[in-house]
């Protein structure tokens, strides 16, 4: 079969693409729930016949590098039908954390399977011990229903018996069972228009540009590799603490760069802690994946390839590399941010005229709701802050950064459909660090509560500020409040109606002396 040219692998790499931008408009205006179709906290992805990634939208990086690393491990569990669909969020299973539900399913062609499609999506609640399903624990059976790797539908029929340990965990079983449905139909519109496309090109000829495409996404990607001094850099940050008592939890990365390859060795990271900010293997994954892919040159194919030529490892029972049963829920959002910070740090190293200073480091998370009979709620939302300055450029205010993509969660939505007020949502004015490029400012947040109410913040960056770099100064800490109470970075409360939680989000760091 001839390999496509240059125009063919273009259009072929646009096509693909498009097949993952359909499945997340079709679940964003399917979902029920306002953390997916206001957040938009999912991402969509297209495999190969043996579960290696071929195309992304540009949705969630935590997602989709997870999924990317994780897909051929779990494709190859089963015997694969036409109609299929496999559930799961196993964090020791291709997941991350248990609130992020993906479903797969396969494309058959002519009776051949062909490929896969995914999407994972975010949800408010998973029927862990706290409302909003990022509770403060070190037990991973606390934070959710475990759903291992399991078939939901069987050659198009619904097993309702699993859909039912599903909703019925939930505290909102309405949302929840719309919220599957639009994930199921999501991949019921990206095996239509992945059946389209292989047919118009014939099964060999979409095989063939596959392994074209990764080829070229190779190409690019050592590229960037030669674009980097050899040598061997070493960096280290730290978590703040996990919420159970430990501080200042060690991060150590080992950037290894050869002419053909980049190995990065998180030897030297503190073991899995008690808290649940352990990192599974395949978010470690992600972020680092993150950070070298956002190097490559802005052609580069997010797919398989691109990823050829690195390497990563960490020891296992690790920080980075938790071993089951380690609670997991603040790693996949607070422990991938700094993960992304200790890879910022090697680089600055390497490349000081390319890297910015570090960004707000923190996703801010808090889950709220509570629990009484059938009008049990809960919500969880991230939010935003500052990013950091660049060479070029001052950092944005006020917007998620690094490994989330998601949007906040509009007030008028929060307002309808949940029992608390918005007192305040403003841009943390100074926030940021100074410089010759300032960084960005971060978010003042004010919640007021209409019931009563348990809270859970999962918070960092609120002891030490975001690393100006080239001589910027620091981005400011961030601050949680209850009224007039310091809070901690990362805690449980009860509030009453009438009590406001005021979270400050910390602002990036600045870039360069100002002269």
């Amino acid at each position: 079969m001839k390999q496509p040219d240059a125009i063919e692998l273009s259009l072929f790499a646009q096509r693909v693409n498009a097949v993952c931008d359909e499945m997340g408009a079709q679940l964003r205006h399917a979902a029920f729930s306002p953390n997916i179709r206001d957040r938009l906290d999912y991402s969509c992805a297209l495999f190969d016949a043996e579960g290696a990634l071929i195309a992304q939208a540009a949705h969630i990086p935590v997602h989709l590098g997870s999924m990317a690393y994780a897909m051929k491990s779990v494709v190859a569990l089963f015997e694969w039908a036409s109609g299929d669909q496999v559930i799961f969020n196993d964090p020791y299973l291709g997941g991350t954390h248990l609130p992020d539900v993906t479903l797969v399913a396969p494309v058959f062609i002519g009776g051949q399977l062909a490929a896969f499609v995914a999407n994972r999506a975010h949800y408010a609640d998973i029927g862990s011990i706290a409302p909003g399903s990022m509770p403060l624990t070190s037990v991973l059976e606390e934070e959710g229903v475990l759903l291992r790797p399991q078939k939901l539908v069987v050659a198009g029929e619904l097993d309702h018996e699993v859909m039912q340990v599903i909703v019925s965990a939930t505290r909102s079983p309405a949302d929840t069972l719309g919220d599957i449905n639009a994930q199921m139909g999501c991949n019921i519109r990206g095996i239509a228009r992945s059946e389209a496309l292989i047919v118009s090109m014939g099964l060999e000829g979409f095989n063939t540009a596959v392994g074209t495409l990764n080829e070229y996404a190779e190409i690019l990607s050592l590229k960037m590799v030669k674009q980097l001094p050899a040598g061997c850099y070493t960096a280290s940050d730290y978590m703040e603490d996990d919420g159970q008592g430990n501080s200042n939890i060690p991060i150590q990365a080992t950037m290894t760069v050869d002419t053909d390859c980049v190995e990065i060795d998180f030897t030297g990271t503190a073991d899995q802690v008690g808290g649940n900010i352990n990192c599974p293997f395949s978010v470690t994954v992600a972020a680092v994946w993150y950070v070298l892919r956002s190097l490559m040159p802005r052609q580069t194919p997010a797919c398989a390839g691109c990823f050829r030529p690195i390497r990563i490892q960490a020891p296992a029972g690790s920080l980075v590399n938790a071993t089951f049963p380690a609670a997991v829920a603040a790693g996949n959002v607070e422990t991938s941010s700094r993960i992304v910070d200790v890879m910022m740090r090697l680089l600055s190293q390497l490349i000081p005229e390319r890297i910015p200073a570090l960004s707000q480091g923190t996703m801010n998370n808090f889950a709220f709701g509570a629990d009484v009979g059938e009008q049990a709620w809960g919500y969880y939302e991230t939010i935003g802050g500052g990013m950091g300055a660049g060479p070029g450029t001052d950092g944005l205010s006020a917007v998620q950064s690094h490994m989330t993509n998601t949007r906040n969660t509009p007030v008028e939505v929060l307002e309808m459909r949940y029992p608390i007020r918005i007192g305040r949502y403003e841009i943390r004015t100074d926030s940021g660090g100074r410089g010759k490029r300032r960084g960005g400012d971060g978010i003042v947040r004010e919640f007021v509560f209409t019931r009563p109410a348990v809270c859970t913040l999962l918070t960092e960056r609120r002891r030490l500020g975001t690393a100006g770099v080239q001589g910027g100064s620091d981005g400011m800490s961030g601050r949680n409040w209850l009224d007039n109470r310091q809070l901690a970075a990362k805690c449980s409360f009860h509030v009453q109606a009438g009590e406001r939680v005021i979270i400050e989000t910390p602002g990036g760091g600045g870039w360069g002396s100002v002269i």
